[in-house]
């Protein structure tokens, strides 16, 4: 008997396989097993998500809720979320590779984004209008855009769920939340927590599935009114070029480059802490990874060896242990990608102080690198590897250090570590980055809103301006004259 999980399409509140009977397997990456299969979504499928949000939308059983209402099934959702994240941590570990301590308590924070929302839903304003007409009470009012496609990645995606549905639920939005093909499983263990918190069917859809079938039905759909997508940059062009077909309005949080800045005058072990948790934490799988590590060259050798000797003791292991603290890459595929820029780069003349091997063992395990960069040109510094490879190169004038870090097409997260407050913001206001952290790093907040510049994506996620992307505005003119309407053709 075949013990493996299988999960099902989740759509108008009903669970279903997938039209054309697709399936999907996903394998456990510490063992590179198969673990669990997955229904896929067809293009009936996709249609029959976006008709049953469209319908949800305008149902008053969800349509005529006051969002105070609505805010209290985001209240609930939390609750539950926090309630079921021990398990929903378990299966994303088992499904992704993730450390079971990074999603464990992930996703119990999680909660708190789904909290912050439900108390901003019944403040979403309008105003009225000092108008320069008289008789005229002008106001405007905020609406929900519509039916929403939320797109989210395998690698934090019950936060990067929650920076997406939070808002759009709160403003009155429907959602189909499209799950990656890669690790998809924890997302339709959510879904059954929104069943649970009693949200009207057809308010929100999780299904999955290929490109084709799926994605590119779902972005080109013409009943979608908003498009939130966190991914790669290559996938977000043909995202942008679907949403032509509806004119959706189009939020996208890619990939980076960040660099992290060290200054001679910086806490050294401070700064090493910074640099491991920017490029081994999640093992080096995360959109804000510091992997360009700029680091003045008087110190640059201390804080290697600083490094070097922290990673010496590191647990490698099963992402289910407690006491690992450096687990598998999600995919094979990442290690082809690193192994190949590795070797590019020493052909440049970079050199690999340590790691730069996959690990001899069952699943895609990786050993931690650190590179040593011979130039701004070593490959390492310019291919987004999503793996645990970090890369090192000495400045020497802060203009320089500011110039090599926005030296890149990306701009999503940046570091700076320095005990000079001036210095502080006088680099911070000059990186070409839409987050920047001092004397910290990966740090995160309901309250705080994070996105990128250039080809790091447009549009922000999470704190108070997100729940203003879900709206559209509404302007009303009523004229308060009790004299009929003048005469169009007589000119005053």
């Amino acid at each position: 008997m075949d013990s493996k999980p299988h999960y099902l399409l989740f759509i108008d509140g009903d669970w279903s396989e997938g039209s054309d009977g697709q399936v999907m397997t996903s394998q456990n990456p510490a063992t590179g097993q198969d673990w669990a299969t997955f229904a896929c979504a067809s293009r009936d499928d996709v249609d029959r998500a976006i008709a049953t949000a469209r319908r949800a939308l305008n149902d008053p059983a969800w349509r005529d809720m006051t969002q105070t209402q609505r805010g209290k099934l985001l209240y609930r959702l939390a609750e539950l979320v926090e309630q079921n994240a021990a398990e929903i941590a378990r299966i994303e570990t088992t499904d992704s590779g993730k450390l079971l301590a990074e999603t464990a308590s992930q996703t119990a924070y999680v909660g708190d984004y789904y909290r912050y929302y439900a108390g901003l839903a019944d403040k979403i304003e309008g105003a009225v209008l000092p108008i320069d007409k008289p008789d005229m009470h002008v106001f405007t009012r905020r609406e929900p855009i519509g039916v929403v496609v939320a797109i989210v990645p395998w690698n934090a995606q019950m936060f990067l769920t929650a920076t997406k549905l939070g808002p759009a639920l709160a403003a009155g939005c429907t959602v189909v939340l499209k799950a990656s093909e890669i690790a998809p499983a924890p997302m339709f263990e959510f879904a059954r927590l929104v069943e649970k918190a009693g949200f009207p069917k057809g308010v929100v859809s999780v299904i999955t599935g290929d490109a084709e079938n799926c994605a590119i039905p779902l972005t080109r759909h013409p009943d979608v009114d908003r498009i939130a997508f966190t991914g790669g940059p290559e996938t977000a062009r043909h995202v942008v070029r679907n949403s032509a077909e509806n004119f959706a309005v189009t939020s996208l949080e890619l990939g980076g480059k960040s660099p992290i800045l060290v200054f001679e005058d910086a806490d050294l072990d401070g700064a090493s802490n910074g640099l491991i948790a920017g490029n081994f934490g999640a093992s080096g799988q995360s959109c804000v990874a510091g992997t360009r590590g700029l680091v003045h060259r008087s110190v640059i050798e201390e804080v290697a060896s600083r490094i070097e000797q922290k990673m010496k003791h590191a647990v490698i292991g099963d992402p289910l242990d407690a006491g690992t603290q450096i687990g598998p890459l999600c995919t094979a595929a990442q290690i082809r990608t690193i192994e190949k820029t590795l070797s590019a780069a020493v052909a440049g003349g970079a050199k690999v102080r340590f790691g730069g091997t996959p690990l001899d063992r069952p699943g895609n395990y990786m050993a931690p690198t650190l590179v040593e960069c011979a130039d701004a040109d070593t490959e390492t510094l310019k291919v987004e590897m999503f793996g645990p490879v970090m890369s090192l190169l000495p400045f020497d004038t802060e203009e320089e250090a500011i110039a090599l870090a926005n030296a890149t097409p990306f701009g999503l997260g940046s570091g700076v570590f320095t005990e000079n407050v001036a210095r502080a913001h006088r680099v911070s206001s000059r990186l070409k980055a839409g987050i920047c952290w001092v004397n910290t790093y990966r740090a995160v907040s309901p309250i705080a809103p994070f996105g990128g510049f250039d080809q790091s994506g447009y549009g922000r996620e999470a704190g108070l301006e997100a729940i203003h992307d879900y709206t559209r505005t509404k302007t009303t003119w009523i004229n308060t004259s009790d004299q009929p309407m003048a005469n169009p053709f007589v000119m005053r």
